[in-house]
Order: C-alpha cells, then sequence, then structure tokens
C-alpha cells in the first residue's frame, strides 16, 4: 500500500501498471487481498475481480499462513504456542494486553528449526491474523525478530526485518480447488543461523 512518503514503489501500484500494460485508459485492474508489514517479503496475493478478493478475504481466517523468522537467542522449548490479546495504541503500535475487553484474542505457533549461537530460525504458523501479531508475540517471549526496529533491538549490521511469509495454502475463488504457494527462505536468513 502507498504511504504520503511512498505510492508508486509498492506492490499494488507496480502490479496494477503490469495489468494495464501502460495504458492508463485499461480497465484492468488488481485488488488487495491482504497485507503484509511493510518490511516483511514473501507472498503476496491480489485478486482479479472484486468477487475473488471478496471470496478471499471471507475466508482468509481458514487459509494455512506460514512464515520464516529469526529470532534473537535460543528458546527453551522448540516448539509451542504464544496467545495474548493485542490491542492498538492510538500511536498505532501494538501490545499484549491481560483484558479481553480491550485486546483481540492472538495466537502464534512456533517450531525451532535451526540454531546459531545468537540466534534461531522459527517457523511460524498463524491461527490468527492480527497487525504486528508475530512480531509482538515474539518480543513477548524476549526473542524480538531480527531487525525489527519497533519491537526488537536497533542491531547494527542487521539488513533488514528477517521475517519472510513462505507458505500460503487458498481455496480457488471459482474452481473451489486447494492451491499452495511457496516462496524459499531468503538468503540472508541463512546467514544469520550459520553455525
Amino acid at each position: 500500500m502507498g504511504t504520503d512518503r511512498e505510492k508508486e514503489k509498492t506492490a499494488y501500484y507496480l502490479l496494477t501498471d503490469y495489468v494495464k500494460k501502460g495504458n492508463e485508459r485499461s480497465r484492468n485492474r488488481v485488488f488487495i487481498v491482504h497485507r503484509l508489514d511493510r518490511d516483511t517479503s514473501g507472498l503476496l496475493i491480489f485478486a482479479k475481480n472484486e468477487y475473488a478478493k471478496r471470496f478471499l478475504q471471507d475466508n482468509w481466517k481458514d487459509f494455512s499462513k506460514k512464515y520464516f523468522a529469526v529470532v534473537h537467542g535460543q528458546f527453551m522449548e522448540k516448539e509451542g504456542e504464544i496467545s495474548s490479546y493485542l490491542f492498538e495504541s492510538k500511536s498505532f503500535k501494538v501490545y499484549s494486553v491481560s483484558d479481553p475487553d480491550k485486546g483481540k484474542f492472538s495466537k502464534t505457533g512456533f517450531k525451532v528449526i535451526k540454531e546459531s549461537d545468537k540466534y534461531s530460525l522459527l517457523e511460524i504458523y498463524l491461527f490468527t491474523g492480527r497487525k504486528n501479531q508475530i512480531r509482538v508475540h515474539l518480543s513477548d517471549e524476549g526473542h524480538p525478530v531480527v531487525g525489527d526496529k519497533i519491537y526488537g533491538r536497533a542491531d547494527k549490521g542487521t539488513k533488514r526485518l528477517a521475517l519472510h511469509a513462505y507458505s500460503l495454502t487458498i481455496t480457488h475463488p471459482f474452481t473451489k480447488k486447494e492451491m499452495s504457494f511457496e516462496a524459499e527462505l531468503p538468503p540472508y536468513f541463512k546467514t544469520l543461523v550459520k553455525s
């Protein structure tokens, strides 16, 4: 999505330009189905018409979404779940709160894939899909995502946020067939967890 500072270097803008084939009068367009945090890499789905967009959004909670994250430190438990109620402040920062009336229930599953002295590579499963959910939950556990300037630490030498949407399984809006997509682990993540 565009911001006040950047309107043209977005996936939406570039893809819309592509389907219009450079013809501003073209009626071809794409529809945004979901979003990723700005610095998160990986899979995005766009729809080619309003019906497909609505179908995908209405069924989004039933689709399988998996991420890779490189986090600080090592987990005692190598697999588990993190749950909390997430609340967004007026300054748009998300926090875990204990009061269910103030926040939305959120649940994240994780599994350690590989470790180094400083970092752990995790596979993340989303049970719910709240804004900044993965980043807040991992930070709450004392293992913020590498390169996370909002919920983590100021890391010198980190190139980017080490969070990647790598797997998505959806139901096709028209054929109703299950479709799975994967985006491989970025090479940068591999360099962080070299033993």
